[in-house]
């Protein structure tokens, strides 16, 4: 079967239970059409390029799917007519990414970044300050 990467992105006003519904009732249309979801990743509430439908923001999810082509005709036309998805992008790939996707890295690389922020070694510790600023007041 062909495998198709599938992201879309949930009006901002949703709950992450409400998007995790969406993802599973994506989930279910292509199980009931003869196709399987091999991974699903939530990229979370993302700030858009330009508003969309009155919104700035959007949740992002994406689906790895092995399905044939009628599962995401299915696919795409429930996506179509559900009102909480503003978008969506359906591409066919060769092959499915192992592990993590890019956005899911860049997420841990950020986050490593702001996490290698800490102590810059130019000055000294909050505790070794307030002992000196003590000293000075009495």
């Amino acid at each position: 079967m062909p495998l198709y990467e599938h992201t879309f992105l949930a009006r901002q006003d949703l709950a992450q239970a409400q998007v995790d519904a969406l993802a599973e009732n994506a989930t279910s249309i292509i199980k009931d059409n003869g196709g399987k979801v091999v991974k699903t990743e939530t990229w979370g509430l993302r700030s858009l390029a330009y508003r969309i439908a009155k919104n700035r923001k959007a949740h992002y999810v994406m689906l790895d799917i092995d399905a044939p082509a009628p599962a995401l005709a299915e696919l795409e036309r429930q996506s179509n007519i559900n009102e909480d998805i503003i978008r969506f992008l359906t591409i066919r790939v060769d092959e499915h990414e192992s592990g993590p996707s890019a956005m899911m890295r860049r997420g841990e690389k950020e986050r490593e970044r702001r996490s290698d922020r800490g102590d810059r070694g130019d000055r000294p510790e909050r505790s070794e300050f307030r002992v000196a600023r003590e000293e000075e007041v009495e």
